[in-house]
């Protein structure tokens, strides 16, 4: 057997006679540095030196004892970074002892500034080991896996029933390179709904370029293998976050927590407490590809601890730590939202002077010029219990939304709106138009057309590459014109028709058969014969809207009433009333419905309305119902008609 194979199932069975598992571990990484080279003996093989440091922290105040004793040694994996080969592991003859003394990290917080500090214990214990590694043109991985996470963390799944992995990159041997290296132990405490700034950056001895992000926590040992032998980390295998938290928004804040991918700054102003776990990546870059990414898994605990002195500068813009971009002029009034303090100390970021200070509570201070200012307030300076807090501050003056309209005021007619935003920088980037009657465009001019008249606030917001934001608003008023000719009409031969259009100060008939004029609003029809007849009137409005309306004439041989048959008033819009037409008639006396019992259901003394088909605010029944008119004719002599109709549901 090999022996290799042989050291590894001795080590796993080794494992099982103890199974002190525990919620401990709080976060780790893994960094190295390049020793050089050096020649294997007489093969004259070259290899190449690294010292690999694993870095974990144990929480000690809430950890298993016997987890925490477990820590040490440490198992290390080295592995072909794209084979996934194994080149070396750790076992129990060769594990690595912790770097002694090991760090009980301090808590960052002084008792004079917090009035209610909860117990802290974190250490960290560093495990340090030097690998000589052949040439290889595909790098190595270095990797470390452990359990169990605290159970109290909030977003994720099950944290003290998984472990960790950290791991590191070793690029190819061809490439010289030192890891990057965080500068600064992780925060214990932060304050709940006050703002923080955790500078979260590296520093790397090779000067590469080095930029910073959040990303998922990877999985490794379980609660029944809590320290085996490493495995060639798989990166797909992440924790599984609990929404609304992911791996890019590991905590809920207001403003919301954000890494500056340039800096590696953390601001934002948490909104819940508990223990959250975060991991930010650092990139390294040389000659601009990317060579090595390390990673760091901690945990924030945040808690409502009362800072007694919290110095804040509210960010009113959308931009990133902003305070405001101001595109209107080079004054600034500053607004302090801080607490506990009683003296104050503003720098407003002017380089080459140290005339723009002040110790007002909220200054006023006008800048020479245009550009992008750190603004720094202190508050209660040069005391036992001071704070402070950065903030941009952008001006770009002078930025204004504007614009104009053209076009004729009418429904349905196309209207150009023209913008006319002004921007000392250039260029202007977006435009958002809201056209008062539920339509947008994000055009820069943009052709609308209302389809119904009435008055429209009209809303452009436009934006310049600076960020810049401007607001115009006006009205846009269109002539409520709606052409009408009149309803439909039928008569007896001989009568005459008055016409009576609508909607506007110019008319036009056509055609113009039996009319007496085709230019007025209210010509005289004559109709000695009997005939259909239909007209069309165009309307022109005062504000010079136009459109067209038609209106039916019918004349018949003799006076009549036409009777519908049936009806269904179901509501459909159709056929839903009992409704005679009278043609040639003078007055009407009466209408009036009943039953098959003779029960009168419906009376009027107009044929305008009609009956629905109801009695006593319930519906009638389908069946057959009898009517009778009374009326008179237009020689003055009084009659009488009467029929049936059938209501149909």
């Amino acid at each position: 057997m090999n022996s290799r194979l042989f050291t590894i199932l001795l080590f796993l069975c080794s494992l099982s006679v103890f199974k002190a598992s525990g919620s401990h571990i709080v976060g780790g990484e893994v960094t190295y540095v390049y020793l050089g080279d050096s020649t294997a003996g007489s093969s004259g093989v070259v290899l190449h030196r690294y010292r690999v440091s694993l870095s974990i922290y144990e929480d000690c105040l809430n950890g298993q004892p016997e987890a925490i004793a477990e820590d040490n040694p440490a198992y290390l994996g080295v592995f072909d970074a794209t084979t996934g080969a194994i080149f070396e592991i750790d076992t129990g003859y060769k594990a690595i002892n912790y770097v002694i003394p090991y760090v009980n990290v301090p808590i960052n917080f002084s008792n004079n500034c917090v009035s209610n500090i909860p117990a802290t214990c974190l250490l960290k214990k560093t495990f340090v080991k030097e690998y000589a590694l052949p040439s290889n043109s595909r790098g190595y991985v270095v990797s470390y896996e452990r359990c169990c996470r605290n159970a109290s963390i909030l977003n994720v799944n099950n944290p003290g029933d998984e472990g960790a992995t950290y791991y590191c990159f070793i690029p190819p041997t061809n490439v010289h390179n030192n890891s990057a290296v965080f500068k600064y132990y992780p925060p214990q405490i932060i304050c709940l709904n006050n703002p923080m700034y955790y500078d979260n950056s590296a520093t790397d001895a090779d000067g590469d370029s080095l930029s910073y992000g959040f990303c998922p926590a990877l999985l490794g040992a379980t609660d029944a293998d809590i320290k085996p032998v490493p495995y060639y980390p798989n990166l797909n295998d992440t924790v599984t976050y609990i929404p609304p938290y992911s791996s890019r928004a590991p905590m809920t804040g207001f403003p919301p927590i954000v890494i500056n991918p340039v800096t590696g700054v953390i601001t934002g102003t948490p909104n819940r407490i508990g223990r959250f776990l975060v991991t930010v990546y650092c990139n390294e870059y040389r000659d601009g590809a990317l060579i090595n990414t390390i990673k760091r898994e901690f945990q924030f605990v945040v808690t409502d601890c009362s800072k007694v002195v919290v110095a804040d500068i509210p960010q009113y813009s959308t931009d990133f730590n902003t305070y405001i971009v101001d595109c209107t002029d080079y004054t600034v009034h500053f607004v302090n939202t801080s607490s506990g303090g009683f003296a104050y100390h503003w720098d407003f970021g002017v380089a080459g002077t140290a005339s723009d200070t002040s110790d007002d509570f909220e200054p006023t201070f006008t800048y020479p010029d245009t550009g992008t200012f750190t603004v720094q307030l202190v508050v209660n300076p040069g005391t036992t219990c001071p704070d402070s807090i950065k903030r941009l501050v952008k001006i770009y003056p002078k930025f204004y939304a504007a614009f104009a309209d053209s076009g004729r005021q009418c429904p349905g007619a196309p209207i150009s709106f023209i913008d006319q935003s002004t921007a000392t920088i250039k260029p202007i980037t977006s435009w958002e138009w809201n056209f008062g009657d539920g339509s947008s465009s994000s055009d820069q001019n943009p052709v609308h057309s209302y389809q119904y008249g009435g008055t429209f606030n009209v809303i452009l917001v436009s934006k310049n590459i600076k960020n810049c934001v401007d607001t115009a608003v006006r009205q846009v008023i269109l002539e409520t014109f709606i052409p009408f000719a009149g309803n439909d009409t039928i008569i007896v031969k001989g009568e005459d028709i008055l016409f009576d259009a609508q909607g506007g100060i110019q008319y036009a008939w056509s055609p113009p058969t039996n009319l007496s004029d085709t230019s007025i609003y209210n010509p005289l029809g004559t109709y000695p014969d009997t005939g259909h007849f239909v007209y069309m009137v165009h309307v022109v409005s005062k504000f010079g809207c136009s459109g067209d309306d038609t209106i039916k004439v019918t004349v018949v041989g003799h006076s009549e009433f036409v009777v519908p048959t049936g009806f269904t008033p179901n509501g459909d819009g159709l056929n839903d009333y009992f409704r005679p037409i009278a043609v040639g008639y003078r007055s009407l006396n009466y209408f009036r419905v009943f039953d098959r019992w003779g029960e009168r259901v419906y009376n009027s003394t107009s044929l305008e309305t009609g009956w629905d088909g109801t009695f006593g605010n319930k519906k009638c029944e389908i069946g057959t119902y009898f009517w009778e008119i009374s009326f008179t004719d237009r020689f003055g002599k009084n009659g009488f008609q009467k029929g049936d109709v059938t209501l149909i549901r």
